[in-house]
């Protein structure tokens, strides 16, 4: 996952996700879905390190992950970091002391952002974490919206002001009745003029592949666009559109449900 834009407790909308993973293109990955042997998990499932990059439960818990662009520093036979996702979906303490217990471990791992929560038909608690901030410490995401890509929580690179700002202006009720909008506006491949771009250590080539919020390259790319909301009635829209190395769409997939102990109400 490499950019992501999160916006908590909005009218009508306690949660609502628009993220891409960007990532090699043969790197094996299973779909979005129900886990197999955790039905209430919807999430993709990584072939290679296992955990996931993005995903909800049932009962209102998700998780998110980017990774922190810092080659130099780079871990050797360090920890996958997806599995700092599917470990917060598979428990059931709350956010805060799944952040206490990572607290003291997470320089074991490569550069990471992460957001865990839990939602609710009426309100969201959300809490970041980056293992590249110092001091480093858990932070709770305040009312209203967010972006996030390979740097730290609201960092401004052009790619994801853009995002932020083209989704800001975006109506969310227009959820109810397509998510096309919201995955167009994802998939922007406009690049950040190099007088624009971060310099973090990949080289000025790659720089300009990676600052567009829709990657499409051979071999490195977005591989897939996740929308995650929730609306006041209990009602979840989960949906995930899968690309190929031309950014040509492949398939989607689409995982509506209603948070448990919510009964639909009319119109929904």
């Amino acid at each position: 996952m490499c950019i992501a834009y999160i916006s908590v407790n909005q009218p009508e909308w306690p949660l609502f996700i628009a993220a891409n993973r960007d990532e090699f293109h043969n790197r094996p990955s299973k779909i979005a879905a129900p886990w197999p042997n955790n039905q209430n998990i919807i999430a993709g499932i990584d072939l290679v390190a296992g955990g996931t990059w993005i995903g909800i439960t049932r009962q209102g818990r998700f998780a998110l992950l980017t990774n922190f662009r810092d080659p130099v520093n780079n871990i050797e036979n360090a920890p996958t970091r997806g599995v700092l996702v599917s470990d917060f979906l598979k428990s059931s303490i709350s956010p805060e002391k799944y952040m206490d217990f990572l607290q003291p471990q997470i320089q074991n791992y490569n550069g990471f952002n992460l957001i865990v929560g839990e939602v609710s038909s009426q309100k969201c608690r959300t809490l970041y974490i980056s293992n590249k901030q110092y001091p480093a410490g858990t932070q709770t995401l305040e009312t209203g919206s967010h972006v996030i890509s390979n740097h730290l929580l609201n960092t401004r690179w052009p790619k994801s002001m853009r995002l932020k700002k083209a989704f800001d202006e975006y109506n969310m009720n227009n959820l109810h009745n397509s998510l096309q909008h919201a995955f167009t506006i994802l998939k922007d491949t406009r690049k950040a003029s190099d007088n624009e771009l971060p310099s973090t250590g990949v080289g000025i080539q790659m720089e300009r592949l990676l600052s567009s919020p829709f990657i499409i390259s051979p071999e490195y790319g977005t591989r897939c666009s996740t929308i995650i909301a929730v609306h006041n009635s209990g009602k979840v829209l989960f949906s995930e559109a899968s690309y190929d190395s031309d950014g040509i769409l492949t398939q989607r997939h689409d995982w509506p449900f209603m948070l448990e102990g919510i009964t639909s109400r009319p119109g929904m």
